[in-house]
């Protein structure tokens, strides 16, 4: 960018974006390309597997095990928003996204991760009912309002990504190109914008914020009526599946809700890029690598599942 006379700078268009990603020689790029591409291969292989596990096997045709499917589509999709254009920066010395890309690139991401969040919340409601009211499960998780409540967590992630990129990417940026990230994010744009970026952190903090607690609120309350409920079961076999099940989801949400408030809805979270780095790669490789794990291994219903597609596999 060339100055004004008054020395101040003059604020034109971008047409692109360069991703800096991490920093290092060949040798580092190279061991960084290996790392991302094992997370992101198995993480399409854990999600694609529990998906069609799910899919194939009706003794997983549950409201559960449907929430469960669309939890690995996401992971899938939001992993794949990510990592291919990543992988390609390990290999290449320019690093260059075009700034629609980058504003499409960081739409997806934000629908995506958003829409995880919901879904995380709405699994727990869904064992809350089981669990907690079984009676009338069948009619209040029925398949209709099952899709309801999916179709709505994609809806809240979609008004979340239209808002955030639309006070994201109507920023000028005149101070660089240069996006100290691997990926379009919040944080690393801001930093590039040459306005008072006041207004976007706080609605950053504050939706962020709001959609963070909302869902840990859900999440708590599901969970603290599960726990009172199993203790009070006299069956220690039942206790002790129920508890694995349940487990299986704390550590997920866990995971992904602790990662997600250290970057987005805390003060000042748009200070840290170098930790803000680490932090995304847990919760865009990670997490979706880890989850499939977490709800296979854990779960006696889908390593059933498994052994009875591969024994049917074996037979034909």
């Amino acid at each position: 960018m060339s100055p004004h006379r008054n020395g101040n700078l003059s604020v034109m268009p971008l047409q692109e974006f360069v991703l800096d990603g991490f920093e290092g020689g060949l040798q580092t790029q190279a061991l960084l390309f290996a790392v991302f591409l094992a997370l992101y291969m198995v993480a399409i292989l854990g999600n694609l597997i529990m998906m069609v596990v799910i899919t194939l096997d009706a003794r997983l045709h549950s409201p559960m095990y449907f929430f469960l499917k669309n939890l690995s589509l996401v992971d899938l999709c939001y992993s794949s928003v990510i990592a291919p254009k990543a992988l390609a920066n390990f290999l290449s010395s320019s690093k260059v996204i075009t700034f629609e890309g980058c504003a499409t690139q960081f739409f997806f991401f934000s629908l995506l991760v958003t829409t995880e969040g919901f879904l995380l919340a709405v699994m727990a409601y869904d064992r809350f009912m089981a669990i907690c009211s079984p009676l009338s499960y069948p009619i209040s998780m029925c398949p209709s309002a099952c899709a309801r409540l999916v179709l709505g967590c994609y809806c809240g992630g979609c008004l979340n990504s239209i808002l955030q990129a639309s006070f994201t990417f109507t920023l000028p940026f005149c101070s660089s190109n240069h996006i100290d990230h691997f990926f379009c994010d919040v944080p690393p744009l801001l930093k590039l914008a040459c306005a008072d970026t006041t207004i976007n952190e706080l609605v950053m903090f504050g939706i962020c914020g709001l959609i963070i607690v909302g869902t840990t609120l859900v999440v708590l309350t599901s969970y603290g009526y599960i726990t009172v409920t199993i203790l009070r079961m006299r069956s220690g076999g039942g206790r002790h599946k129920l508890f694995s099940t349940c487990g299986s989801h704390m550590t997920a949400v866990s995971l992904f809700y602790g990662t997600v408030f250290v970057m987005y809805a805390q003060p000042g979270a748009v200070q840290s890029m170098e930790q803000g780095k680490v932090v995304s790669v847990f919760y865009t490789l990670v997490i979706p690598m880890l989850n499939p794990l977490i709800y296979s291994l854990r779960n006696k219903d889908v390593k059933d599942a498994l052994w009875r597609l591969g024994q049917k596999h074996t037979a034909t």
